[in-house]
């Protein structure tokens, strides 16, 4: 059974940080992006960060500057560190994995900011 299990998420004031990892385990193969996601209540999913196999890297305008994805393809593991928190970021992260042949989405961890 595939799974990805996303930690790190929580509670920080503005101008704080946090780091979110996500952790794939099961039947995961042939990984062409990491990245993360964010959504509030209302909105649709909204790109954080994208990491592709050869380490081409997009971020959010939001984001950019603040925050860094890393990935470990051996461990099937991606990072986000979030520096310079605002309330505006706060929301349900989600990491994703994908191949040419499947998605996988974690199940999502909460960011709350506070000002």
């Amino acid at each position: 059974q595939v799974q990805l299990v996303e930690s790190g998420g929580g509670s920080v004031q503005a101008g704080g940080s946090l780091r979110l990892s996500c952790v794939g385990s099961g039947f995961i193969y042939d990984i062409d992006s990491m990245g993360w996601y964010r959504q509030t209540p209302g909105k649709g999913r909204e790109l954080v960060a994208l990491q592709l196999s050869h380490n081409r890297i997009t971020y959010g305008a939001s984001v950019k500057g603040r925050f860094t994805i890393s990935r470990d393809d051996a461990e099937k593991v991606t990072t986000l560190q979030m520096n310079n928190l605002k309330p505006e970021d706060t929301a349900t992260y989600y990491c994703k994995m994908h191949s040419m042949y499947n998605d996988w989405w974690g199940q999502g961890t909460r960011v709350t900011v506070s000002s």
